[in-house]
């Protein structure tokens, strides 16, 4: 441990000590005061015998001349147990709950580990989330990363507290995990995701991180790097599968960007720093599976889109990071349909692996094509309705139309109380698909519509 009385600048959350010998990049740092206080940050950049300290906390009434920093030869560490699980941390890794404070089977390094590619398992195992618009058209697969694009007032935070919730893996033996980091949230959403997690009984299985919109900038960026450091643990060393939610990333990127700006680094699109798209990369590609270990880590980032712009650079950079994405409706949301998953541009690019006999069921495939094929005929249908008025479409139109609206009533308005086994959904969608003449059925094998596509009374089967 080295400590430095050659403190020579203060600039908001940035410290530039002098003199140092042997000090590391995201090295943390304790800066004593004068008054014996302890301030704590990390190394941000290292030029020659210079060091550039991001402070955690604020700088406000530090004296320069009567403090002095101490290294402490270590990058910044989370202490994990298994105790973790049930409890809420804030974006540090304190406790905030009121209770003890973690006894650590061991400390690691938040920055994590990169997976060697070659031992990366490909993810092809169901995660059930009980929400028909995700498991029966955009499944979610164990390894996967998932994001939610949200616009601002749309309700992502129910939808991330109902996966939270409801999200589960098949199988017997299986262990199943939820480590949700709310990250610059309001002390209200806070609360509501504390409240709803421990009166559905859902914390049991869930570790809690939350940075509040009042804390330092710098706590964003280390918050989603905590929580997936708790994930890594449960999953590699403790054989869990864990389901990592993080919301919002928005607001961890705008973090990002207010620290690059006080370091005056030269801006890239509007104003994020040129390495946002690799700074991601760290967070989302620490998901996945590792051969040879039971666990597995999958990712729903949840991010609200500036301006409902999907080719801003946050949604646009994550897109090209993910294997797909959720994208939610402002549209939907006006007709009262919750949860507001506008199924057409959402996409699962695992989908296929995830789904079939053993994993779900044998005719999901068949029905999930047949489903989207219905709903954007459908949607087609209404439009040209709108246009022409409905004389103008024929009788086969005017039953995709109808199509539709069912769909959206009965398949997409789930609500976020309701669980619907995959199971559930399937039959669902069999039944809306009655709608429409067997003959329209193209995109379904006939033994499949033999077997389940449902009888009408005095009807026999097949």
């Amino acid at each position: 441990m080295k400590e430095y009385k050659t403190i020579r600048e203060v600039v908001g959350p940035l410290m530039l000590v002098e003199g140092v010998e042997g000090v590391a990049y995201n090295e943390l740092v304790e800066i004593v005061g004068g008054d014996g206080t302890i301030r704590r940050g990390k190394v941000l950049e290292i030029d020659r015998d210079r060091a550039v300290v991001q402070l955690f906390e604020n700088s406000q009434g530090l004296q320069i001349s009567a403090s002095r920093a101490r290294f402490l030869g270590h990058s910044q560490e989370l202490a994990v147990s298994r105790d973790m699980l049930g409890r809420v941390f804030d974006g540090m890794g304190n406790p905030r709950d009121g209770g003890a404070a973690i006894i650590p089977e061991k400390k690691m390094d938040i920055n994590g580990e990169p997976i060697n590619p070659a031992a990366r398992d490909y993810p092809d195992e169901f995660i059930q989330t009980d929400i028909s618009a995700i498991d029966g058209l955009n499944t979610l697969v164990r390894g996967q990363k998932l994001p939610v694009f949200s616009m601002s007032g749309l309700p992502h935070a129910e939808l991330a507290a109902q996966i939270a919730r409801q999200a589960k893996v098949r199988g017997e033996g299986e262990r199943f995990a939820v480590v949700f980091a709310a990250i610059g949230i309001t002390f209200e959403e806070a609360q509501f995701f504390v409240d709803d997690f421990r009166r559905t009984g859902a914390i049991e299985r869930t570790v809690l991180f939350t940075n509040l919109a009042n804390d330092p900038a710098v706590e964003r960026i280390a918050t989603p790097r905590m929580a997936l450091t708790c994930a890594e643990y449960l999953a590699f060393d403790c054989d869990m599968h864990v389901l990592v939610i993080l919301t919002d990333i928005t607001n961890y990127a705008e973090a990002l960007r207010e620290v690059s700006a006080a370091r005056r680094e030269v801006p890239g699109r509007r104003g994020y720093p040129g390495y946002l798209y690799t700074d991601l990369a760290s967070l989302y590609e620490r998901a996945g599976r590792i051969r040879g270990c039971k666990g597995s880590i999958t990712q729903i980032p949840i991010l609200t889109m500036p301006e409902d712009d999907k080719t801003h650079p946050i949604p646009d950079l994550t897109g090209y990071i993910t294997e797909g994405q959720i994208i939610l409706s402002r549209e939907l949301y006006k007709k009262g349909i919750n949860p507001p998953v506008d199924v057409l541009p959402s996409l699962s690019r695992l989908k296929d692996k995830g789904i079939g006999r053993g994993k779900t069921r044998e005719d999901h495939a068949d029905t999930m094509n047949q489903l989207f094929s219905a709903y954007a005929q459908g949607k087609e249908s209404k439009e040209l309705s709108a246009i022409l008025g409905e004389a103008a479409l024929t009788e086969t139109d005017k039953l995709y139309a109808k199509f539709a609206e069912e769909f959206e009533k009965e398949y997409v308005n789930q609500g976020f109380q309701t669980n619907r086994s995959v199971e559930e959904t399937l039959d669902l969608g069999w039944k809306l698909l009655k709608i429409l003449p067997r003959t329209e059925l193209k995109r379904i094998r006939s033994e499949y519509l033999d077997k389940y596509l449902p009888k009408e009374d005095g009807e026999e089967k097949a």
